[in-house]
């Protein structure tokens, strides 16, 4: 939906940004190994999801973001705003009866593919341009809408036959985006923008359903972001202002989004506010072969994973969804210099003039000019008074060694979100470890756990602090 157009150099400066705005818009869409199968493909659309708010009350996510920034416009300026987000349309599949009808059927097998039930993403974007001068005081709003639909595609088999058909239907959402600038006070012609989208939607569950999280996302407004260009004058960063302007910068508010400077380095003539955290003039790496859908994946684990898939699960992918079906042939088709050229990148180097100074007797020789010490700074084979087998360390008042049964506690130290569900477990302790810097840490596995014995063998255990455990018997 298009409230008004943007003039050709406007557009010209979003095209260029956009590569970082898709990788926003679709970061998490779909996960490798790319089937809806997949458990962590189930659970989708974790980035910018603005819900009705006749359900947000009952969930923990939001119907609005709000973004506030500083700029320094010039006379006559403009702002060119687009507001970029997925609109969820739900996919059923149906097979063809010999009766010239179809049946709704949970998968439709293909010599390729398998077509199955899933949520696709429809890119959405709506656009305003504003006077500056008109944003002054309360601003303007903007609603917006988009009406309901739907649309049938046949399935046809290699012979050309319709099979199915995959029938698609967005619900309808509706929206609001606020745009104002207030003068801040000083000597400096800066003003703070003001910039919020909410979603309006007047949906809510059906009576008796409660929260229902699949149903609300296709009301929602998904990984929803900004892009804001003026036509003349500049944004501040919001991480590295100007000294005069960092109480302005502090004193900003912003809900559930995040605004940097985008586009080419050097420029500030253009914000990108996003519901992921970025540094300033963000840019995809130049090595990326193409989306992975991942936008800070590891480029060169994905495509070897991918391509090492059994051809049933990349048949399943390229049912799943066209763009899931675009990374399995990336991965099938990438050239080797591609992938090698995956395997790591410097990004600068540092000119080293003069001779360096020379290594010392015993030392270890730098061939970048670094002076070595003629010994490491810690040695472990040099602390013979360690040994993980026999040392022990004292919890309690009570001995822990290796072979002692505890019970975890983690948390206490804001610890990995993943060790909070091990609070209560009992593990075995495999090794009490000192660190260099005089710490202590106790590697265990965890009891009842069906792959103990690999960790075991394999050496991969889970690590807690003496403060972390709970001694069950006194070793002595």
């Amino acid at each position: 939906m298009t409230v008004t157009a943007f003039a050709p150099e406007t557009e010209e400066r979003f095209a260029r940004a956009r590569q970082v705005a898709d990788a926003v818009l679709f970061e998490g869409y779909v996960l490798y190994p790319y089937r809806a199968s997949a458990a962590k493909n189930r659970l989708r659309w974790q980035f910018g999801v603005l819900v009705p708010p006749g359900w947000g009350t009952e969930c923990e996510e939001h119907d609005f973001q709000h973004t506030e920034c500083l700029m320094e416009p010039k006379a006559g300026a403009t702002l060119s705003v687009e507001v970029r987000f997925l609109h969820a349309r739900r996919r059923t599949v149906q097979r063809a009866r010999p009766d010239d009808g179809f049946d709704t059927v949970p998968e439709l097998r293909l010599d390729d593919r398998v077509l199955v039930p899933w949520d696709e993403g429809s890119e959405e974007r709506v656009e305003v341009v504003a006077s500056v001068d008109e944003l002054l005081g309360d601003g303007v709003t903007y609603p917006f809408r988009l009406p309901a639909r739907e649309d049938t595609v046949p399935v046809l088999d290699e012979a050309g036959r319709t099979v199915g058909r995959l029938v698609r239907r967005c619900e309808e959402i509706s929206g609001t985006i606020r745009l104002s600038i207030r003068e801040l006070d000083g000597p400096y012609r800066a003003v703070r923008l003001t910039a919020v989208v909410e979603n309006t939607s007047d949906w809510t569950p059906p009576e008796g359903r409660g929260a229902d999280r699949e149903a609300a996302l296709s009301h929602s407004l998904v990984a929803t972001h900004l892009l804001m260009a003026l036509s003349a004058g500049s944004f501040l960063s919001m991480t590295d202002p100007p000294e005069w302007a960092k109480g302005a910068v502090a004193a900003c508010r912003n809900l559930h989004t995040w605004p940097v400077l985008a586009g080419e380095p050097g420029r500030a003539d253009l914000v990108l506010s996003s519901p992921i955290i970025l540094e300033d003039h963000p840019a995809i790496a130049p090595e990326s072969p193409g989306a992975l859908y991942d936008a800070t994946e590891i480029d060169e684990i994905l495509a070897l994973r991918t391509a090492a898939l059994t051809d049933e699960e990349k048949r399943e992918a390229r049912g799943t969804d066209e763009r899931a079906a675009a990374v399995i042939e990336l991965a099938d088709s990438m050239p080797p210099e591609v992938l090698e050229r995956l395997h790591g990148a410097v990004r600068s180097l540092r000119e080293v003039t003069g001779p360096g100074p020379t290594a010392s007797d015993g030392g270890f020789p730098d061939e970048y000019g670094v002076q070595r010490p003629d010994t490491p700074w810690w040695d472990p084979a040099s602390e013979a008074g360690f040994d993980p087998a026999q040392d022990r360390v004292v919890v309690d008042g009570r001995s822990v060694r290796k072979g002692s049964r505890v019970e975890l506690r983690p948390g206490l130290r804001r610890t990995d979100a993943q060790d909070l569900f091990l609070r209560g477990r009992t593990a075995k302790v495999e090794a009490v470890l000192h660190d260099v810097d005089g710490g202590v840490h106790l590697a265990v596995t965890v009891e009842g756990d069906p792959g103990a014995d690999i960790r075991r063998e394999q050496g991969r255990f889970l690590y807690f602090q003496p403060d972390e455990i709970t001694p069950l018997e006194d070793d002595g």
